[in-house]
């Protein structure tokens, strides 16, 4: 008789119950071929006196086994391994594990890179988040109760809604953008999203095929480009200045060859805050016109702009149906409130909402009934006015700061709006390493290679203030301001 005490160990202090781990050893036996087909198995009684376990829990696993095809069992015999499993030669052997490979066993290609998601254990410089802190956790709570008990309730159904979103918040979003941004739009020109990263992924998967060009910045929003990549485009990258995307470079890539997609973050360009002018805004959008071309617009941050009025977006001055308008209550409110929208013709919209259901049946419904209460009641615009104060304090003492502390290492232009500063180090400053260093003194910052213009490192940064207190920040640039101190002394 095999050992069968120590092929089977059981943990009688895991969580899952004594009959799967039963079952899932003898299946393992029966892999390795230490059971072959047509062997015989003792009796319930006496496997259990051998595992001392109760004999009703080796009866459950041997039907349980039987279910499954890998035991035979007949009245008043011993039960038989299958004689219609394949035989397995004998393999060494090896305890018996119910876990799941650390590899898989076949070949697929890889996916893009991780971020990196783990925080530092103290600090982080990171490239433009909001402070979660300032979100309106009350409010937003107490309508997300009355959101369950609404819909929980009879003549309310919580069940499959709209893959494009709540009508209500959808309602609530359209007078929002037409009083915030001039976007005259309405609940059939608007689909809410789970974070605009999943607007750009459904709109990249709706108009762009594989081979088709995707015009984006020198320098420009990593996610992006890898979800225009992942669906096959081309990226052609044209150059930036002080006023924004150089529309004359587009111009001159038309005359070469067709685009399909211009993408752009024209309100506070990602990574350097540049504010795309007035002028390029209606370059930008008769070149679209007349290359038949489609603008993908990313306002993620709009709400957040300090030093006179901002620009309406691109997609306010659209006749012709060319401009594709994304947006972020994320960055309105908190990252964890995965909420984005999209606005767009109406035929666009229609055609988003099987494509989503490909991947995700719908939205949130309680979360996006609870945020649309947040806009109706202007709990919403409070929040924002609240928030924009206290990032504009932000910025200023930001931006103090590091012409006091780091003026020996960076330079920077103060942005006019957004979350974040844009700034270059000193050649001789190495960001990789510096960017370990800090790391080692409990601080999180970026080495630069997502900002890398044309794959060559320059010493250029994003560095967030939003989401850091005055003290925080204080306390941030004093460590940066060490590491730098020491690896290159001033």
């Amino acid at each position: 008789m095999l050992p069968y005490y120590t092929l089977l160990p059981l943990d009688r202090q895991a969580a899952t119950p004594l009959v799967q781990q039963l079952s899932a050893a003898l299946i393992g036996l029966c892999q390795q071929g230490l059971l072959p087909p047509g062997t015989k198995l003792p009796g319930t009684r006496t496997l259990a006196a051998l595992l001392h376990v109760h004999r009703e829990t080796v009866a459950a696993a041997f039907e349980e086994l039987a279910a499954q095809g890998w035991l035979t069992l007949q009245p008043t015999r011993a039960a038989v391994v299958s004689r219609h499993l394949p035989e397995v030669s004998a393999q060494s052997l090896a305890p018996v594990s119910a876990g799941i490979a650390a590899r898989a066993g076949f070949v697929f290609p890889p996916g893009p890179p991780a971020p990196a998601l783990a925080r530092p254990p103290l600090l982080t410089l990171d490239e433009g988040s909001p402070d979660g802190r300032l979100a309106p956790l009350a409010a937003l709570t107490r309508n997300y109760r009355r959101a369950s008990q609404h819909l929980a309730a009879p003549a309310a159904r919580l069940g499959y809604g709209d893959p494009n979103g709540v009508l209500r918040l959808r309602q609530q979003l359209a007078r929002y953008l037409r009083t915030t941004r001039g976007l005259v739009a309405g609940p059939e020109h608007i689909f809410t999203t789970r974070g605009s990263i999943m607007g750009l992924h459904l709109l990249a998967q709706l108009v762009v095929a594989p081979g088709e060009a995707v015009v984006v910045a020198a320098r420009g929003y990593q996610a992006a480009e890898t979800i225009f990549q992942q669906a096959g485009a081309q990226l052609h990258r044209v150059g930036l200045d002080a006023q924004g995307v150089v529309a004359d470079e587009v111009a001159a890539l038309c005359q070469r060859q067709r685009v399909r997609l211009l993408y752009l973050t024209p309100h506070h360009h990602f990574p350097t805050t540049v504010t795309l002018s007035a002028p390029r805004r209606m370059q930008l959008l008769a070149l679209a016109e007349a290359h038949d071309f489609i603008i993908l617009e990313d306002d993620y941050d709009f709400d957040y702009h300090y030093d006179g009025s901002p620009i309406l977006p691109l997609a306010s001055a659209d006749r012709h149906g060319r401009v594709l308008y994304v947006g972020s209550l994320s960055k309105a409110l908190a990252p964890a409130i995965r909420l984005g929208y999209v606005v767009a013709p109406p035929d666009v919209i229609a055609a988003l909402g099987p494509l989503r259901r490909l991947v995700d049946r719908q939205g949130d419904v309680l979360l996006e009934e609870a945020v649309a209460e947040l806009l109706a009641e202007g709990e919403f615009a409070r929040h924002l006015k609240r928030a924009r104060r206290h990032y504009h304090q932000r910025r200023d003492l930001a931006c103090q700061v590091l012409r006091t502390e780091l003026a020996a290492w960076l330079t920077f232009t103060v942005p006019a709006g957004g979350l974040a500063i844009w700034g270059q180090f000193h050649p001789a400053v190495q960001l990789p390493h510096l960017a370990a260093h800090c790391r080692q003194l409990g601080l999180g910052l970026s080495d630069g290679a997502k900002y890398a213009l044309g794959g060559t490192a320059d010493g250029s940064l994003r560095l967030g203030f939003a989401s850091l207190t005055p003290a925080e920040w204080a306390e941030s640039i004093g460590v940066l301001k060490k590491a730098l101190q020491t690896l290159y002394p001033a």
